[in-house]
């Protein structure tokens, strides 16, 4: 099976910065997109930033200038550096792996979508 385990969630301030590390583990084969997504309180998760295993990167309009989306596809780890935070940006963070291949057995096994626990970030003011 595989696992996503995410670190570097905490309290901070408002203006601090925050290092977000996911990395999954497992007899993966091959990961095509990983990314961060976000719920705070009463509201519907989305998406914070997204990278492909080409490099592409995506980000939510409320992050971008801010925040920095990296991986090392050798590690399976994706890294989000969040700087300037603000009390808006506190929520729950939750890792996700796209379109995973990943060994079961001899089987070879294909998941859209594996998401980690979560990891709290809260900004006070």
């Amino acid at each position: 099976q595989v696992q996503l385990v995410e670190s570097g969630g905490g309290l901070v301030q408002a203006g601090d910065s925050l290092r977000l590390s996911c990395a999954a583990s497992g007899s993966i084969s091959s990961i095509n997109a990983m990314g961060w997504y976000r719920q705070a309180p009463g509201k519907q998760r989305e998406l914070v930033a997204r990278i492909t295993s080409g490099s592409g990167t995506n980000y939510a309009d409320s992050v971008k200038g801010r925040s920095t989306i990296s991986r090392d596809n050798a590690k399976n780890t994706v890294y989000l550096q969040m700087n300037s935070l603000k009390p808006e940006d506190t929520a729950v963070y939750f890792c996700a792996a796209e379109g995973i291949k990943y060994y079961s057995g001899s089987y070879l096994r294909y998941e859209y979508n594996y998401w980690g626990q979560g990891t709290q970030v809260t900004v006070s003011s």
